[in-house]
């Protein structure tokens, strides 16, 4: 048994019906399986969606889960995105209160330095969209809540694809 814990993906495609997503969160719950990022969305195929799945887990629970998710009758296909080149990114919001002059034009330094974009600005306020790698996005967290006092986090899950020639996570 290899029991180093370490991140891992799945990609599924999954028939595009209600309750499906329900199911598949219900199946990590069930077997205590932890999500650390889920995203769904529908495919150019309106009848399939596309779930990305990160988890943090060993080896043999991977490959169980793995297992487990190609015996529903609603998933299609399981792509493991592990140990292959991928394309992934994550979208974050990140709120900043209580700015003075001097936060809203360091602010703007970051957003420039990490290509963010100022979605929304206020008198004593900014909001700040970010798409990038998790592990990037984690840097930008920890460096905003080192800086400012009063940070607000909203964070969707990774997206990925196959990579064409070059990997990028």
């Amino acid at each position: 048994m290899n029991g180093m814990l370490k991140k891992r993906w799945i990609s599924l495609y999954v028939e595009n019906q209600i309750g499906v997503l329900s199911k598949i969160s219900g199946l990590f719950s069930a077997k205590c399986y932890n999500l650390e990022s889920l995203t769904v969305g529908r495919t150019e195929d309106p009848t399939i969606s596309r779930m990305t799945i990160e988890t943090h887990c060993d080896e043999e629970t991977f490959e169980q889960i793995k297992k487990q998710l190609n015996r529903m009758v609603e998933v299609i296909k399981v792509i493991d995105f592990t140990d292959l080149s991928v394309c992934m990114k994550e979208i974050l919001y990140v709120k900043i209160r209580k700015c003075t002059l001097e936060d809203k034009t360091e602010l703007f330094q970051i957003a420039q330095t990490f290509r963010a974009e100022v979605i929304d600005y206020g008198k004593d306020s900014m909001l700040l969209e970010f798409l990038q790698t998790a592990t990037k996005n984690d840097a930008v967290v920890k460096l905003l809540r080192e800086e400012f006092r009063d940070v607000e986090v909203v964070r969707g899950g990774s997206v990925g694809i196959e990579a064409i020639s070059m990997a990028e996570r």
